[in-house]
């Protein structure tokens, strides 16, 4: 009797173990079959560590796992399984051309025009920034503090995203200082009523 106890415990143990490779596989195979991606393309990563880069590089499709190199040279091996549950981001399957969104805010004083002129020629002082289509900066919202503008840029290379954001981010405010166009804090107007008497 404990001989059969251990045995089926031991099924069952098995058993579980190869649910989950099986589950694996059939993902690997419609992996491949499907091609979300392939090896190369760059993809977003939901389960990188704390305070590590959030997209990398496929390496390989394995019929059990996925591996994929971050900008931050780690190596995460995702299992199939859990690849096929979850909203794949790739920005490099369909084209090389991929658009990049940053916001910034401005002071409701500013002149808003002089503003996008100023945040569309930094843009184009990038290489991989394209002129056609030509850069886009628009209104977004009123805030509390500021006008809340969002550039639009298109680049030619998906990889130097980030490097796009940082850039156009550090010449703005470097820029707009030597313009006087303010970029506002969070303030409040306080207003003291005197009740006459």
């Amino acid at each position: 009797m404990p001989f059969i106890a251990g045995a089926g415990i031991v099924g069952i143990a098995i058993g579980l173990a190869a649910k989950d490779t099986l589950s694996n596989l059939v993902a690997g195979i419609v992996l491949i079959i499907d091609r979300p991606f392939e090896v190369g393309d760059r993809i977003e990563v939901w389960n990188a560590p704390a305070n590590s880069a959030t997209w990398g590089d496929v390496i390989d499709i394995g019929f059990r796992a996925t591996k994929v190199q971050t900008t931050d040279n780690i190596i995460i091996i995702i299992p199939n399984n859990e690849i096929m549950k979850r909203d794949i981001i790739n920005y490099t399957t369909i084209a090389q051309e991929i658009r990049v969104r940053i916001p910034i805010g401005i002071a409701y004083d500013a002149d808003v025009k002089k503003a996008k002129e100023i945040i569309s020629k930094i843009g184009l002082e990038l290489d991989w920034v394209m002129s056609d289509p030509p850069p886009k900066i628009v209104v977004r919202s009123f805030g509390d503090s500021a006008v809340n503008l969002e550039a639009r840029f298109w680049i030619n290379e998906p990889r130097k995203r980030m490097d796009t954001i940082s850039h156009v981010t550090d010449r703005v405010k470097e820029v707009f200082q030597e313009e006087g166009i303010e970029i506002p804090f969070p303030k409040r107007d306080i207003y003291i009523k005197k009740s006459e008497t």
